[in-house]
């Protein structure tokens, strides 16, 4: 359900594999992280001139793609910061790559800079066509009182995200007890064209941020703190009613465990209203899988996919598939909506007229050995057919992004038509 990367064949393995020259240069005993110099030659971010595709920080109209947790140069290293993959009209682009740190791209506070720095939601907040980037950090706190907010935006530009960030401002007025105001969630909640933020308060209250903010951070407006039946919004935002403003997912405990989840209306004043009740699970996607006209919804636990079509139809269904973590993404290009399950396996179940089958179930065998998540599911090189991109790692110094194209006959191809490792952006810093 997130939220938030050419060197085609030469796939960076966790073993490692060299630079264009195509041999491998890594120990072969695994005990040196692939250095940056071995990665593709960088090019310049591509300019952009604005555009409404999402995810899309240079607005030149190719979707980018955020990683968090990059690897580190050795296991007791520092994390580096978040890397930005840009894309183009053939999909991502290894090469147009830039790491975001802390030294060159945070907010300091009281003249200290954080040492956290982790993506957290995208969306075009200023509404000036380029694609803003949310960021949670750790801002010096003394335990007394409300915690300073510890959310940054840094903004997109034609040059892609350039700049110091600036802190998000949450009106006190917005505000409730002592939690962190954490975890946002973008979406256009009360359907008027523009981003909103909604962030996590205090005992079942959430903040409303009004779009669209400001360069300094601040909302357009924000209200007294909404009533919600969890303390934890969730991407993402979906218009589950058609109405024009997107709903919101939220649930009652943060984690991979179990919890109860709630689809909260959006409406003219924000998300509020009766809400929306979806069976206990560990995660949750939506798509259009089949079988209503509507959104649909699927609720992964450790045992089944719990599935309810039309929400908040009573259409019901349950697949014998585990589904600790969904993802949704129209591979083929049919217009319905595949469910991506990785849990102890990564397969894509088949939207169909009928909903969601079993039936014909595709396993995506991951690029490397070691542990597979799933980063991102969209259409990155815009073919009309989602792809899948996958991070698989082994401890903190190898790993291997894989992108897998949508396929019209076969849902995905066989073998990634895009690998790189991450430690591409030690050294990648601008």
């Amino acid at each position: 359900m997130r939220v938030a990367g050419a060197v085609a064949s030469c796939a960076l393995l966790l073993a490692g594999c060299g630079g264009p020259d195509g041999e491998d240069h890594a120990d072969p005993a695994g005990r040196e992280p692939v250095k940056a110099a071995k990665a593709p030659a960088r090019i310049p971010v591509p300019l952009g001139r604005g555009s409404k595709a999402d995810s899309d920080f240079n607005g030149d109209g190719h979707r980018d793609l955020v990683l968090n947790d990059l690897v580190k140069r050795d296991s007791h290293g520092d994390d580096a910061g978040i890397g930005v993959v840009y894309g183009s009209a053939r999909g991502l682009t290894p090469g147009a790559r830039q790491l975001l740190s802390t030294a060159q791209h945070a907010a300091a506070t009281k003249g200290q800079v954080p040492a956290v720095f982790d993506a957290e939601a995208s969306c075009d907040l200023d509404k000036d066509g380029f694609t803003d980037l949310v960021v949670s950090t750790d801002p010096p706190y003394d335990g007394q009182g409300q915690p300073p907010v510890p959310l940054q935006i840094l903004f997109g530009s034609p040059r892609g995200l350039a700049g110091k960030a600036v802190k998000l401002a949450i009106p006190a007025r917005a505000r409730f007890g002592n939690d962190w105001p954490d975890q946002p969630v973008c979406g256009d909640f009360n359907g008027d064209k523009a981003a909103d933020l909604v962030v996590h308060a205090s005992d079942g209250r959430l903040s409303f941020l009004r779009g669209p903010f400001t360069r300094k951070g601040s909302p357009k407006a924000a209200g007294a703190p909404l009533a919600s039946p969890g303390n934890v919004p969730t991407p993402p935002a979906v218009d589950i009613d058609g109405d024009g403003a997107d709903d919101l997912l939220v649930r009652t405990a943060e984690g991979s465990g179990t919890s109860a989840s709630f689809l909260v209306p959006g409406g003219p004043t924000g998300p509020t209203g009766t809400e929306i009740a979806l069976p206990k699970g560990v995660d949750v996607a939506f798509g259009r899988f089949g079988k209503g006209k509507g959104l649909d919804a699927a609720i992964g636990t450790l045992r089944d996919t719990a599935l309810r079509y039309d929400v908040p139809g009573t259409a019901r269904g349950e697949l014998a598939v585990a589904g600790t973590v969904l993802d949704s993404g129209d591979f083929d290009g049919d217009g319905r909506s595949e469910l991506v399950s990785s849990g102890s396996q990564l397969r894509i179940l088949k939207g169909r007229a009928g909903g969601l089958s079993a039936t014909g179930m595709v396993t995506v065998q991951p690029p490397a050995g070691g542990t597979t998540r799933v980063l991102e599911v969209a259409d990155f090189d815009g073919d009309g057919r989602a792809d899948l991109v996958v991070r698989t790692y082994r401890g903190d110094t190898k790993d291997t992004v894989a992108v897998y194209p949508g396929a019209k006959k076969d849902l995905i191809a066989r073998k990634p038509g895009l690998t790189f490792s991450t430690s591409e952006f030690l050294g990648a810093e601008g």
